[in-house]
């Protein structure tokens, strides 16, 4: 099929099938049954088994009538790192309540000694003939109180160096030995959460990917949440879709009476730039990823988000004068200014921080020389703990 075709089949399924008062998990369900929800996909796996170019057709038609649903295989991270790595008796019973946003899932990866350094996690989980039985600790937690799964790396063998004895689960969080304690933020919201584990457990059937391989399962379910967020940078929103960028502060700037400052025109300019280039970076990232494997361009595009987060909040604080020293339902210039300014460093820590994307860029993508790390190569029992 080529893309003109293509373009006139969706365009008139869209025409029979779309409208803007349908119920929305009535309308994702049939996305899903047409094939549209992840086109990239095999067949029998909810897709079309379109190439790339073709699957972006899909996703323009689709923004052309403001539809909602299909680019799936790109920014379902917990879908597409399913469907590479689980059985296909677990496949065939998520992969769909997934696609149709069924199922509730979270992310446990961080742990209190175990955030930037991912490899040093000390959830440990001992088999126990079909299941495995987890204890631990995990923190940063997003949505974990209303999750029905959460995606669990543990500690699964303690005599192997640390990279190469850890296990990638889809952990079912309904059950007893699973507490979850809210986390306060700055912006007096609690979106992150602590996680303990005692003595829970995990059938064998959820495990991803082979017995202590989990870490390389990780860096790809990594790389996807990296490209789903630096999509939303590029989009101009930040990870809960809250600060709108680009046309807000032009609009902010004129309101207040300083569009024609040269200094806020450049600020302005810098993140239209930074935003086309992260773009360009994206498209590079997903030229160079195949199904089951990594990019670490994808650490470009995340890093920038973060980036264009804190710089539009400096540009709104900025145009919001003294203002912004003032917060609440009565001054929402300033509110807004506090909050996005608060909430930016929500990015520069959610999926992997700063400073773990800029190591990532200057190793695997400028080549430069690799942090020492003196633990690397021991067996993850004799690493020393702070």
């Amino acid at each position: 099929m080529n893309a003109d075709d293509l373009r006139r089949e969706v365009a008139a399924w869209l025409a029979a099938e779309w409208d803007p008062a349908r119920p929305a998990k009535e309308w994702l369900a049939a996305v899903v049954e047409a094939g549209w929800a992840a086109p990239r996909w095999p067949r029998e796996w909810f897709g079309r088994g379109l190439p790339d170019e073709l699957g972006h057709v899909v996703e323009e038609e689709f923004r052309r009538v403001g539809a909602p649903g299909t680019g799936q295989d790109r920014h379902n991270l917990y879908a597409a790192t399913v469907l590479t790595f689980g059985g296909d008796e677990l496949k065939r019973r998520l992969i769909g309540p997934m696609l149709r946003d069924e199922v509730s899932m979270c992310l446990l990866y961080s742990e209190p000694d175990a955030g930037s350094d991912l490899a040093a996690v000390r959830t440990r989980a001992d088999r126990d003939g079909d299941r495995w039985v987890v204890n631990g600790q995990k923190v940063w937690t997003s949505s974990a109180a209303t999750a029905d799964y959460g995606m669990l790396v543990a500690r699964t063998n303690w005599d192997v160096p640390k990279h190469r004895g850890i296990t990638f689960f889809l952990f079912p969080m309904k059950q007893a030995g699973v507490e979850v304690r809210p986390l306060r933020q700055i912006t007096n919201e609690a979106h992150f959460n602590e996680v303990f584990l005692t003595d829970a457990v995990v059938p064998d059937m959820h495990r991803l990917g082979d017995v202590d391989r989990g870490w390389g399962v990780l860096q790809t379910a990594l790389a996807y949440e990296r490209s789903v967020m630096g999509d939303r940078a590029r989009a101009g929103r930040d990870a809960t879709g809250m600060a709108e960028m680009g046309d807000e502060l032009v609009a902010l700037a004129r309101e207040v009476g300083r569009l024609d400052d040269p200094v806020v025109r450049q600020d302005l300019a810098r993140m239209a730039a930074l935003r086309l280039v992260n773009g360009w970076n994206n498209q590079r990232a997903k030229a160079e990823v195949e199904q089951g494997s990594s990019s670490s361009v994808m650490s470009l595009g995340k890093l920038a988000m973060s980036r264009l987060l804190h710089e539009s909040a400096r540009v709104r604080t900025s145009l919001a004068g003294s203002r912004a020293m003032l917060e609440g339902p009565d001054e929402p210039v300033g509110d807004e200014a506090n909050f996005l300014a608060f909430n930016a460093y929500f990015t520069s820590i959610g999926g992997g921080t700063d400073q773990i994307q800029r190591t990532i860029i200057g190793e695997r993508i400028l080549g430069l020389p690799k942090e020492p790390e003196a633990d690397r190569d021991l067996p993850f029992s004799e690493v020393r703990r702070g």
